[in-house]
C-alpha cells in the first residue's frame, strides 16, 4: 500500500460548512492550507447531506458573516444564470427556489456545490487551498498537546496520506479528529449538577445522542416509481416509540414545543402560490404541509416544461434514526446503524408510494420518484448522512442553556461575550435521542459565539471547526446550523492563519485582553459580525 506524506500550515479536515469557511478564511489571510473530506461533494449539511438551511428571520438583512452571504447570494445568482427563471421569480431580490418553508433560502443541493466550488476556485488554481478527497481521518500523531501529523486513508483505494501541519481545524461532523489526537470531549447529555441547565438529567448521558437522518428528494409524476420492499419494512413499520404516541412511520408525530401528537398533511404539487412564500419560523414552522416544508424545486418559478413536478426534501421526524448511537462505536457497528437508518428512510419512502392516506380516501403515491440525480447518489439517499450531533471538545468555555435560554435570560439578553467572534440564532431545537427522550424545545434569545468555545482545554494547535465546539447537548441545539457553523469555520481559520504569522497560540491569544482585540479587528474588517443590533429579541 503506497503512502503519501504532504504539508500545510493549516490542516482542515472536514469540507461541510464550517471546513470550507475555515479554509476559505486561513487562505485570505496568508496561510497555506490543505482541505479535506470525505465524500465527493463540499458542503457538508448544505450539499452532501441535502439539508436546506435552517436559518434566523433576520437573515436577509444582518446576522451573519459577509462570506456566507456571499455563499446565499451567489446561490440566487446561480440560479439567475443558470435555470430558465419566470420574469417574477427572477426579479425577486429574496429569491427562494424552491419555495420551502423551512428556510428563505431553498435550493438544489448542487446550486449550493457549485457556489462553493466558485468561491475555492481562485485559492485552488493559485495552490492556496488544495483539497484532497476522498480522504477519511484513520490515525493522528499527537504529543504534549501537539497534533504533528494526521493520517487519513482514501475511501476508494485504501492508500495512506500523512499530512503534517502547523495548526489543525477539526471541521468533522462528528469531531472525528478528538479521540484521535487524544483531545479531551463530551458526546451525549452533561448531567444538570455539572452544567446547571434547567432541561438537563441528573446523571450524565454520554450515549443518549441526537437523531441521525439520511434524506432524500422526491417528485411526483404520473405512472408508478414503487421502489422494490426495503428489506427491514416489516420493522420500521412497526416501530412506535411511546412517547411518539403512535407509529414512527406516518403522518403524525409529537409537536416539538407541545409534544402533542400532530397530523401531517401531504399533498404532491399543490396549487399554491410559490412567490407568496414568506418563510419564517419565528412565526409559523411551516411543517404542517410536509410536500412544501423543505421543497427545494417549486416548478411555478421556472418557465413551463423546466420541471415536470416540483421537488421536495425528506427530512421529516418519520426518519429520524434514534435506535442505538452511531458515535464511539466500532466501525463495523456505526455502518450496520447507518445502514439501518437509510432502511428507515426507504421504507418512509415505501410507505407513501403503497399505504400512506391520501385526502381524497384513496392510500399511496405510486408516482413519488426518488431523484437520484438530485442527490448525487445511485439509491437516491443523501451522499452523506445529516448527524445533528457529535462529539464536542471541553472547551476553555463552555455555553450552557442558562446563557441563551429565552426563559431564564429575560429581558436581559443572551449572555455577552468580551471575547466573542461572531453571532448566531436559532430555538434550542434537540430532535429525540438514542436514550429515548423526545423532543426538547427551548426558546432562545440571539447569541454570540465566544473565542473559548473553539479552543480545547488542552491540546494547543488544534480548533474547532464546527458544531463540536465547546457547547452541552442542549445548546449544540442553537449551536448546529448552516451560518453559525460557517462562522465558527471562519473564526478557526483566521485565528490559525493569524497564529502562524504572530508566532502565538490559540490559548495566548485568547488569555490576552489585546490579541482578543486584534483578532476581533481583523473579523470585523473580513465583514463577521460580534454582536446583535439593539432591540433584537429571541422566539
Amino acid at each position: 500500500m503506497s503512502l503519501h506524506e504532504e504539508h500545510a500550515q493549516v490542516l482542515v479536515v472536514g469540507g461541510g460548512l464550517g471546513g470550507v469557511a475555515a479554509a476559505l478564511a486561513a487562505a485570505r489571510h496568508g496561510a497555506a492550507v490543505i482541505l479535506t473530506e470525505e465524500f465527493e461533494w463540499l458542503g457538508g449539511q448544505l450539499t452532501s447531506q441535502a439539508v436546506p438551511p435552517d436559518e434566523h428571520p433576520w437573515i436577509e438583512d444582518f446576522g451573519c458573516t459577509a462570506s456566507y452571504r456571499q455563499l446565499r447570494d451567489g446561490i440566487r445568482d446561480y440560479y439567475r444564470r443558470a435555470y430558465p427563471l419566470t420574469t417574477a421569480a427572477a426579479a425577486k431580490r429574496d429569491l427562494n427556489p424552491g419555495a420551502g418553508w423551512v428556510s428563505k433560502l431553498c435550493a438544489e443541493p448542487r446550486a449550493g456545490l457549485a457556489v462553493i466550488e466558485e468561491m475555492l476556485a481562485p485559492y485552488r488554481s493559485g495552490e492556496k487551498i488544495r483539497v484532497l478527497q476522498p480522504l477519511r481521518p484513520v490515525a493522528a500523531e499527537a504529543a504534549d498537546g501537539v497534533v504533528r501529523a494526521v493520517t487519513f486513508a482514501d475511501i476508494r483505494s485504501g492508500e495512506r496520506t500523512v499530512v503534517t501541519a502547523d495548526y489543525v481545524v477539526d471541521a468533522t461532523e462528528t469531531g472525528e479528529l478528538l479521540p484521535l489526537t487524544g483531545t479531551d470531549y463530551v458526546t451525549g447529555f452533561e448531567a444538570a449538577a455539572d452544567t446547571g441547565e434547567p432541561s438537563g438529567p441528573p446523571e450524565a448521558q454520554p450515549e443518549n445522542i441526537q437523531a441521525v437522518s439520511i434524506c432524500f428528494a422526491v417528485d411526483h409524476l404520473e405512472g408508478d416509481h414503487t421502489i422494490d420492499r426495503p428489506e427491514q419494512y416489516d420493522y420500521w413499520r412497526s416501530v412506535a416509540p411511546e412517547f411518539w404516541g403512535g407509529p414512527l412511520i406516518s403522518w403524525t408525530a409529537p409537536h416539538p414545543r407541545t409534544l402533542e401528537r400532530v397530523e401531517r398533511a401531504f399533498e404532491p404539487n399543490p396549487a399554491d402560490d410559490a412567490l407568496a412564500v414568506f418563510a419564517d419560523q419565528s412565526l409559523n414552522p411551516g411543517d404542517t404541509n410536509l410536500w412544501t416544508f423543505r421543497r427545494i424545486a417549486a416548478r411555478d418559478q421556472f418557465e413551463p416544461g423546466t420541471y415536470a413536478s416540483d421537488i421536495t426534501l425528506v427530512n421529516w421526524p418519520s426518519i429520524d434514526y434514534f435506535d442505538a448511537p452511531v458515535i464511539d462505536v466500532p466501525d463495523d457497528v456505526a455502518a450496520a446503524r447507518l445502514q439501518d437508518a437509510k432502511q428507515l428512510s426507504l421504507s418512509m419512502l415505501y410507505w407513501m408510494q403503497t399505504e400512506a392516506p391520501r385526502p381524497d380516501g384513496g392510500t399511496g403515491w405510486p408516482g413519488l420518484r426518488l431523484r437520484p440525480d438530485v442527490m448525487g447518489t445511485v439509491d437516491g439517499l443523501a451522499m452523506a448522512p445529516y448527524h445533528r450531533e457529535g462529539r464536542r471538545i471541553r472547551a476553555l468555555e463552555t455555553i450552557r442553556e442558562q446563557d441563551v435560554s429565552l426563559a431564564v435570560r429575560g429581558e436581559a439578553g443572551a449572555r455577552r461575550y468580551a471575547d466573542s467572534v461572531g453571532v448566531g440564532m436559532y430555538r434550542i431545537d434537540l430532535h429525540p435521542s438514542t436514550g429515548g427522550n423526545t423532543y426538547i424545545d427551548v426558546g432562545a434569545e440571539p447569541f454570540e459565539i465566544p473565542l473559548g468555545a473553539l479552543i480545547p482545554r488542552e491540546t494547543t494547535n488544534l480548533l474547532a471547526g464546527c458544531k463540536n465546539i465547546g457547547t452541552t447537548h442542549i445548546t449544540n441545539g442553537c449551536y448546529r446550523l448552516h451560518p453559525v457553523e460557517w462562522n465558527i469555520g471562519e473564526v478557526a481559520g483566521v485565528l490559525a492563519a493569524e497564529c502562524l504569522k504572530d508566532g502565538t497560540t490559540p490559548h495566548q491569544v485568547h488569555a490576552a485582553p489585546a490579541l482578543v482585540e486584534r483578532l476581533q479587528d481583523h473579523l470585523l474588517a473580513d465583514g463577521v459580525e460580534l454582536e446583535w443590533p439593539d432591540g433584537v429579541r429571541g422566539y
